[in-house]
């Protein structure tokens, strides 16, 4: 019940409200002052009116905070390429082999021979790469390179020829760089590229066609195997490429050799045949986020560039974790900077570290000695190895979660190897082993084998890190995940085997994790892919701001999406025998055993035939 005050008290003020002669008295004041002063009426009525507009356009136009500039209207049709006739990375004329791309060309990585098109918007086949297979292919975001089938290696891209994205200039397709060295895979960083031989052994070679060029300034025999004997490798123009070799400072055992390399921004990881992994510092910021494992190395001195053993420089690089442990506290909490021991050894100071010779050596993780490792892969600032027994060791930074500590671990830096838990989110009775590690920028993903031993047994791709954009897989837009997550619509697959007349689970073919966020993933599916044999689906997920996921739409997806053909059909990887051309045109060799290989780039993506 209400007091009788308060309903004499609304009586009244509603009656003050709505008195006519009270409401009519402001409307003639405002009327007089309307027509004594005309000017100014009409500036309050165009400020009015614009206000409306400005409201008009902000509730109708939706603004993200993750956002793209869009770009000029004029010229959008010579700059993005539309879908083509066929994109099934066979030419349908005469049934060559090509590639097939798709995304960002603004740096001419992914269809060099039209520098005009900067945006592939639907996977179209590219005739750049017609009868060529390829063994390696890398792309970074302003130069890539490959190994065709002699084992040369090729470079090209805007950063590789120090060009201008929006200069109209004539097609500037792979150049040879480096031949007669029998390669088989490639890495690629900023400023360099490593390139891994059929007998071992590391090379090293700047990102840029210039400075290839400069050779050091009294040349020394090329039969020496120092570090600082320069390489001359002859190109296709008879010019000199300046090369190096990477050695291991701990020697090698009887017939060991490096099988495998895996470079982040800044640092390299190289395994062994046996099974022992090294790290190469490229430079100063090599161990910014303790990704290299260690601290302490030697580097030559460079004041020695004449002599065929330098002496070595004893440097150390601290993790700015461990060097200023309150840089991201306030102000209050941190503690007095002149007490703060430098990141960077001092001795360090004014040696250039963008030189392919900052650093000549590989050096072994003192914490992973005696672990046989039988797989390497690093992320943007994180290093990870997988054993012999299927668990997983993870290091370096972690501040999206990237390495998979875990929800509760707080820590941004992981100075040493940490075991990476994978069973977390499934019973205690199965068994989980990790057979693959794929790594880009702050993005991972772990393919874990489940058994209990009673069921059968099924494969989950788990994710974890900077998921923003969809990366992580599981529907969800996260910038930060500890704890590894099943990515949805790949993790549990099973398909019939007919051999043993059972349900087998459906392993992951090939994962290629871009640095800036998106996936492709190859499912050894056993389905048909149209006529000539086998073929393996092809998955897709994350961000998409250039045509990336090649859905032809530039909205990001975060969950797994089987990948549609522009002509229509699921996009199927297939696998054939065809006549392969080295990239100098000359047949290699005819009825070569090829498959389909895709590869998620910075912003594009692209298919490629590999020898098998």
């Amino acid at each position: 019940m209400v007091p009788w005050g308060t309903c004499i008290m609304f009586k009244r003020t509603a009656a003050q409200a709505l008195r006519p002669r009270r409401l009519y008295s402001r409307i003639s004041c405002t009327a007089q002052a309307a027509r004594a002063r005309p000017a100014r009426s009409v500036v309050i009525a165009s400020s009015a009116a614009a206000t409306a507009g400005l409201l008009w356009y902000s509730f109708c136009t939706t603004i993200h905070n993750d956002a793209i500039i869009t770009p000029k209207l004029e010229g959008i049709s010579k700059s993005v390429q539309k879908a083509s006739a066929s994109s099934t990375g066979v030419t349908e004329d005469d049934g060559s082999i090509c590639a097939v791309v798709w995304g960002s060309n603004q740096y001419n990585i992914i269809n060099p021979n039209e520098p005009g098109v900067q945006r592939v918007q639907c996977p179209v086949n590219s005739s750049w790469l017609k009868d060529v297979a390829l063994r390696d292919l890398a792309l970074h975001e302003r130069h890539a390179a490959c190994v065709d089938a002699r084992g040369d290696v090729y470079q090209w891209g805007d950063g590789f020829f120090d060009s201008s994205p929006t200069s109209k200039s004539e097609p500037q397709g792979p150049k040879l760089t480096l031949r007669g060295h029998d390669i088989v895979q490639l890495q690629l960083t900023e400023s360099r590229l490593y390139a891994l031989s059929a007998s071992g052994k590391i090379y090293v070679i700047a990102a840029n066609a210039e400075q290839q060029q400069k050779p050091p300034s009294k040349p020394l025999p090329a039969s020496t195997t120092s570090w600082w004997t320069p390489g001359w490798i002859w190109g296709a123009q008879g010019n000199a490429i300046d090369f190096a070799e990477v050695v291991p400072r701990q020697k090698l055992g009887w017939g060991e050799q490096f099988v495998s390399i895996s470079a982040g921004r800044n640092h390299l990881l190289a395994l062994t045949s046996s099974g022992r992994t090294m790290v190469h510092p490229m430079n100063k910021n090599a161990n910014a986020h303790g990704q290299l494992g260690l601290r302490k190395f030697d580097i030559p001195n460079p004041s020695f560039t004449d002599t065929v053993s330098p002496p070595r420089i004893h440097v150390e690089l601290v993790p700015r974790a461990v060097a200023d442990p309150f840089a991201t506290a306030s102000r209050f909490s941190r503690s007095a900077s002149s007490s703060m021991p430098p990141s960077v050894s001092t001795n360090l100071d004014g040696i250039d570290d963008q030189h392919i010779r900052f650093s000549d050596a590989l050096f072994e993780i003192p914490s992973l000695q005696g672990i046989k490792v039988s797989q390497i892969a690093a992320g943007g600032r994180t290093s990870f190895v997988m054993t012999d027994s299927g668990r997983v060791l993870g290091w370096g930074a972690n501040e999206f979660g990237q390495i998979g500590l875990g929800g509760n671990m707080t820590l941004d830096t992981i100075i040493l190897p940490t075991e990476v838990v994978l069973s977390r989110n499934v019973p205690g009775s199965v068994r989980t082993r990790c057979i693959d590690i794929s790594a880009g920028g702050d993005l991972t993903c772990f393919v874990a084998e489940r058994t209990d031993g009673e069921s059968l047994e099924y494969v989950d791709i788990l994710t974890c890190g900077n998921g923003q954009w969809g990366g992580l897989g599981n529907n969800l837009y996260s910038n930060a995940q500890g704890n590894p997550v099943r990515a949805k619509n790949i993790s549990g697959l099973r398909e019939y085997n007919e051999a043993s007349r059972t349900m087998s689970p459906i392993f992951p073919h090939a994962i290629s994790v871009s640095p800036t966020g998106h996936v492709l993933l190859t499912l050894d599916t056993q389905a048909h892919g149209g006529p000539g044999g086998l073929g393996r689906d092809l998955v897709a997920w994350g961000t998409n701001h250039d045509y990336q996921l090649g859905t032809g739409k530039r909205s990001s997806l975060p969950v797994p999406t089987t990948l549609e053909r522009p002509e229509g059909g699921r996009f199927i990887l297939g696998q054939r025998k065809a006549l392969v051309r080295d990239l100098a045109g000359n047949v290699w060799k005819k009825r070569v055993d090829v498959e389909q290989r895709a590869v998620a780039g910075y912003g594009n993506s692209i298919i490629y035939w590999k020898i098998k």
